[in-house]
């Protein structure tokens, strides 16, 4: 169960670091803009707001990113949330399973045996002490970690919520970024010669 636990936070983390990444490299990769083509984009943002765009994603995750046209965004967003969704249910799933097993186990009510159906109650000896309290111990311990896994993911689900909110925010106020020949940062390789000796560095060179 702990190896499950690492892999599924490490899987997590990637995923929502690729989506707050993607925003900053979008906008580095965005297309050169003409004198002519920046006027046209600045008249057409007047009325572009970030306030709408982070209510829209606020009502409807993705609808921010759709109002400012990043529609590449929205199955990342989307997959992502699935993810979430499915492993709090698995989560919950075996929480719930957990504690109804250790309430039949616990209670005096005949017919309640719904710990015989789990998968590994064949290595306990519920007829001896021992063996049912083991199985109480286990039992405890499958609730306390599927029960801390659900509610972190929930979590996690809330902020992945709020952090496509900022992402739609934050793409809105740079909707009328302007990268053009008069804002640029080029380097290149070149050759210096200090004390009779050559040595490679690069040249960086930034204009605005």
């Amino acid at each position: 169960m702990d190896k499950y636990s690492r892999k599924l936070k490490r899987i997590l983390f990637f995923a929502i670091l690729s989506f707050i990444l993607s925003g900053n490299v979008s906008q580095l990769s965005a297309q050169k803009l003409t004198g002519q083509d920046s006027l046209k984009l600045a008249a057409a943002g007047k009325n572009h707001s970030p306030k709408k765009a982070s209510v829209y994603s606020a009502i409807l995750p993705g609808l921010g990113q759709a109002y400012n046209k990043k529609y590449w965004k929205i199955p990342l967003i989307y997959g992502t949330f699935g993810a979430l969704i499915y492993y709090v249910k698995w989560n919950n799933g075996y929480y719930q399973e957990s504690r109804n097993a250790y309430t039949d186990l616990t209670d005096t009510i005949p017919g309640t045996n719904s710990f015989l159906n789990l998968p590994f109650i064949e290595y306990y000896d519920l007829s001896t002490t021992s063996g049912v309290a083991n199985l109480k111990k286990n039992l405890t311990r499958r609730q306390d970690y599927y029960h801390r896994n659900r509610d972190l993911l929930v979590i996690l689900t809330a902020a992945f919520w709020g952090l496509n909110i900022i992402d739609a925010s934050v793409d809105a106020h740079f909707f009328n970024f302007d990268i053009s020949d008069d804002l640029s940062f080029r380097w290149q390789p070149s050759m210096m010669q200090i004390d009779n000796q050559r040595i490679f560095c690069l040249n960086c060179t930034m204009k605005f």
